[in-house]
């Protein structure tokens, strides 16, 4: 048996398991975390609790350290960067006369990646424009083409029945619900 929590890093993100380690840590704090993309800091929303080793796929890391009031900070201080990065990316996408449409611009907790999601109609060769953001922002750069779905979880919105949109209000991993529905809706 072993002892894992959850976390998510987006509101109706996906959740992922780590160990507390020697830490005491509760449902509703905020963790700093390694993960593929660095280190990022994530909300616990499922308490500790004992699972059995099999249902865990290794290697389970450890959560590095409960968020601090400057972590908290550096969080807020991304998300005021992204907006202005938002808008310099609109401009050099005019610029380079691309045919796509910026829908976000996330910032990595370490600050080591920005990451730019848009959509197009087909494929982009974006190149110059990662090389000119690469030389605006000095960091490594990745943009992702998402679809219309992942657009709508992206902006929010109401859908067709009256409530906000499930995909941005609380399904988690939207591909695992949306596997059987026809692919011209956003909403089901």
């Amino acid at each position: 048996m072993q002892t894992i929590i959850g976390v998510r890093f987006k509101k109706a993100g996906k959740i992922y398991y780590f160990g507390p380690g020697n830490l005491e840590i509760t449902q509703g704090d905020q963790v700093i975390v390694e993960t593929a993309r660095g280190m990022e800091c994530g909300l616990t929303v499922i308490g500790p609790r004992e699972v059995e080793d099999s249902q865990i796929t290794p290697p389970l890391k450890i959560v590095h350290r409960i968020a601090t009031a400057s972590d908290i900070q550096r969080i807020e201080d991304n998300k005021n960067r992204e907006k202005e990065t938002f808008e310099i990316c609109e401009k050099k996408i005019q610029e380079h006369g691309l045919s796509m449409k910026l829908v976000e611009v996330e910032y990595t907790f370490d600050m080591n990646k920005i990451i730019f999601y848009f959509t197009a109609d087909g494929r982009i060769d974006f190149r110059d424009l990662v090389k000119d953001l690469a030389s605006v922002f000095r960091t490594r750069i990745e943009l992702r083409q998402i679809g219309v779905r992942d657009e709508a979880k992206f902006m929010g919105g109401i859908g067709c029945c009256g409530r906000p949109l499930c995909c941005a209000s609380f399904l988690g991993d939207l591909s695992r619900y949306l596997s059987g529905w026809p692919r011209n809706r956003i909403c089901p």
